[in-house]
């Protein structure tokens, strides 16, 4: 991982060494103390790291002491066009304000919002996609293309950096995949500042966590991204979940890894409903250790894939044989399989 800045939003320090922090976004109003709240707390009880919300209004601003008080998680508040809202924020406790300083207007505006996050030692995140870029940059690009979109994020953060302001976190983003992971790798180039990462407006969950998936996991495998955000048109807990398994995908954090066959016809047991049965089984089992568990359906690649686990099973007609650590362990029936690999992996857990 590129080794940036470290920016420090509550109690959680992203860029450096730091973990890479999952975010998501509450989608109610957030004047509704009750309905948000909750919603903050289901996203914390999912793994979300850091919750951002809309400040639109004097009545949200007035709510985040409300939120402070009543939970651990940092909080974001999301501010554009009046300045007078993110220094109501800022007096009000909020770990960390994400604006475009350019549609905050005059720049005695931002240099007042840079002031007030300076003295509380609150940072600023510069948000940048295809709507709010300048229109000079789209003009001298042709459009919200990549290079557009990471020369707008830095000559924000020059805005801010003239008032002496370096708390900073980046991020460019855009529903089109490409650009998006384009404009993140021009930043990750040109400037050491922490980046936040994600497609926006992404649609769905199924075609949304497509892009997320590409996108984001695009960016960390070369090593980009210090916080991230799969954007879905659905329940913010999905964008949490669909956020661990990328960044689980990635070889990051710790879990359990399913290894299973596609199966074909040499199948002669149920090893689709098996392993829907596994993944439900062990969707909850917290480690930091990284588990390979095989589930694997004929002779052909089953018993190789199986040794070459920690944990494994390679079936054959109704039954499959139990592998530890590449050794053959015992035979089990069909309906023995999940459970028997569910007590294992406990085991190896807590060994």
């Amino acid at each position: 991982m590129k080794n940036t800045k470290q920016v420090k939003i509550g109690n959680i320090t992203i860029g450096g060494n730091n973990p890479i922090a999952i975010q998501s976004m509450t989608n109610t109003k957030t004047s509704d103390r009750e309905a948000t709240l909750a919603q903050i707390k289901s996203l914390s009880a999912a793994g979300c790291d850091i919750v951002r919300f809309t400040v639109n209004d004097m009545a949200a601003a007035e709510a985040i002491p409300y939120y402070v008080e009543n939970t651990s998680i940092p909080l974001v508040a999301d501010i554009h066009f009046d300045y007078r809202l993110a220094l109501a924020a800022a007096e009000r406790g909020i770990s960390k304000i994400r604006i475009n300083p350019g549609n905050i207007g005059e720049k005695e505006n931002i240099k007042k919002v840079a002031l007030a996050c300076r003295e509380r030692n609150i940072p600023i995140r510069i948000g940048i996609n295809g709507g709010s870029a300048e229109k000079s940059v789209l003009v001298k690009y042709g459009g919200p293309t990549a290079e557009a979109l990471a020369e707008s994020a830095l000559i924000n953060a020059q805005m801010l950096e003239e008032f002496d302001f370096t708390n900073i976190v980046l991020s460019v983003k855009s529903s089109d995949v490409k650009t998006m992971v384009d404009a993140a790798r021009i930043l990750s180039e040109r400037c050491d500042y922490p980046l936040h990462i994600g497609v926006t407006e992404t649609g769905d969950v199924r075609r949304g966590n497509i892009k997320s998936a590409i996108g984001i996991g695009s960016l960390l495998l070369d090593g980009i991204g210090n916080t991230v955000r799969v954007s879905l048109t659905d329940d913010p807990v999905n964008e949490v979940h669909a956020a661990k398994d990328i960044l689980f995908c990635c070889g990051i954090g710790g879990g359990i890894n399913i290894v299973s066959c596609p199966t074909c016809g040499r199948t002669e047991s149920n090893v689709i409903g098996l392993v829907n049965e596994l993944e439900r089984a062990t969707r909850d089992i917290k480690t930091s250790r990284r588990l390979t568990v095989a589930l694997m359906g004929c002779v052909v690649n089953g018993p190789g894939e199986a040794k070459h686990a920690d944990i494994g099973v390679a079936c054959g007609r109704n039954e499959g044989l139990l592998f530890r650590k590449g050794e053959i362990i015992k035979k089990l029936d069909e309906s023995e399989i999940v459970d028997t690999l569910v007590s294992e992996i406990k085991e190896l857990i807590n060994a």
